[in-house]
């Protein structure tokens, strides 16, 4: 099985996927070798169940986007907002940009590989069902890189599966400097809010 964090070497069929994302019922183009490209994750269904729509227009990350259920969403709901969806995988940019085409939010959606995000850009926000499978170390780095793109009040929501570490995630960004609040629990995953502590 293709890694989820990889490209697939291959280009297979597409297919759509029905998905109901805080209201709305969309059809997400999805392909083999993207994270969760069956159907819509059950993590990051929890995180959209737990947290409400950000208020107002704002600067929203989409860290680890697949095909792009949290960047459209963002983009669907909070009409003001401006996503940066991100991914290593060359295939899900290329499917978040085309779901955003179809569900006619492009032009505040920009899908992109990691190394092409603006290095000045800031973010109010950062959604993020992250790649726990690739290990503490690699997690922890991206995590720190990306979270220190927020802007001084803004705030990380992320949704981790308690057998893969949601605790002891939580443990570390508190020890890293960072405050994590514990927003829901549901089929076992934890949300957590993440803001710095002196935010």
């Amino acid at each position: 099985m293709t890694h989820y964090f990889e490209t697939p070497a291959e280009d297979g069929p597409e297919h759509l996927v029905p998905m109901r994302l805080w209201g709305f019922d969309v059809e997400l183009l999805s392909a083999p070798g993207v994270f969760s490209g069956r159907r819509l994750d059950p993590g990051t269904a929890v995180l959209l169940r737990t947290c409400p729509p950000p208020a107002g227009g704002r600067e929203i990350l989409d860290l680890g986007c697949g095909i792009g259920p949290l960047a459209c969403a963002l983009a669907l709901a909070v009409p003001e907002a401006r996503v940066t969806a991100v991914d290593v995988n060359r295939r899900a940019v290329e499917l978040t940009a085309r779901n955003a085409a179809r569900l006619k939010v492009a032009e505040r959606v920009a899908a992109l590989a990691p190394e092409a995000v603006d290095p000045a850009a800031r973010f109010d926000e950062l959604w993020s069902n992250p790649p726990i499978r690739i290990g503490k170390p690699a997690l922890h780095r991206l995590l720190l890189t990306w979270l220190e793109r927020l802007t001084p009040k803004g705030t990380a929501k992320l949704v981790v599966a308690r057998h893969l570490g949601a605790d002891s995630l939580a443990a570390w960004l508190d020890a890293a400097g960072w405050q994590a609040e514990r927003l829901g629990s549901a089929k076992g995953y934890r949300v957590l809010a993440v803001r710095r502590q002196d935010a």
